[in-house]
């Protein structure tokens, strides 16, 4: 893919997003920008950036490192399984599972990523949970959180 097509892509995502985005209303009105602030602020920005890589040229890109395919594909699946399981497992439980491929495929030993993915997933419950009051789910070990 060179940067041209990759930029015209951008452009289409952006164009969708502001097709899906611009129709979000809140029931009621908590804040004075609304919901629809943000996706059509951030497809303004990934809209420049595609017009800039559209308009830039057509640079071919290099050829990966060998295994480099299979570590994208990894850490795609571990990101999509982490949003699927989110909600069951929790996000103790789900952030901890997540790292473990994640982390494998930038290198780390089972061991660094397994207490990194914990203490994360600990981190960010107590940082949302307990200092935001933003209430995640707690999953598995709703009786320990």
């Amino acid at each position: 893919m060179n940067d041209r097509l990759l930029g015209t892509a951008a452009l289409v995502f952006a164009a969708v997003m502001v097709w899906q985005g611009y129709g979000l209303e809140a029931p009621f009105a908590y804040e004075p920008v609304g919901p629809r602030a943000f996706p059509m602020l951030l497809s303004l920005i990934i809209g420049l950036c595609g017009l800039w890589l559209a308009a830039k040229g057509g640079n071919p890109v290099e050829s990966v490192a060998a295994g480099v395919k299979g570590r994208v594909v990894a850490v795609s699946v571990a990101l999509a399984a982490y949003a699927f399981l989110f909600q069951w497992l929790g996000i103790v439980l789900a952030t901890f599972l997540m790292s473990l491929p994640v982390g494998r495929a930038f290198g780390g030993s089972w061991l660094k990523t397994g207490i990194t993915g914990l203490a994360l997933g600990v981190a960010v419950f107590l940082l949302f949970d307990k200092v935001l009051d933003v209430v995640l789910p707690t999953g598995l070990l709703g009786g320990l959180l």
